[in-house]
């Protein structure tokens, strides 16, 4: 089981990326994926979350501005970032979390960097 996250750069201030995190192993559908995103000398923090129903939760930094979304084969999330501002800067990660009757079943990807210049 792998989570993938790529997409991540270097944009100036008001630029825009898309992220993208593509799991592989067994199906995600079922799976609530999240992006979190760390600064250098700051917690971590979630930056958006989409539900197996597409039910979608946004931090209020980035509301209005990011959009998230899952792929036709519910085993990839984007994260689409539009007018993107110097402290959006930070490692952007992606995780994927289950619970069942079974438990907790929780995975996470590498960071991709994303770096906006002001």
């Amino acid at each position: 089981v792998q989570l993938q996250a790529s997409g991540g750069g270097l944009v100036p201030d008001g630029g825009s990326l898309r992220l993208s995190c593509a799991a592989s192993g067994r199906t995600f559908k079922f799976f609530t994926m999240t992006w979190y995103r760390q600064a250098p000398g700051k917690e971590r923090e979630l930056v958006a979350s989409i539900t197996s129903g597409d039910v979608t939760n946004y931090a209020d930094s980035v509301k209005g501005r990011f959009t998230i979304s899952r792929g036709a084969d519910k085993n990839t999330v984007f994260l689409q970032m539009n007018n993107l501002k110097p402290d959006d800067t930070a490692v952007y990660s992606c995780k994927a979390e289950e619970v069942t009757f079974r438990g907790l079943s929780e995975y996470w990807g590498q960071g991709t960097q994303v770096t906006v210049s002001s």
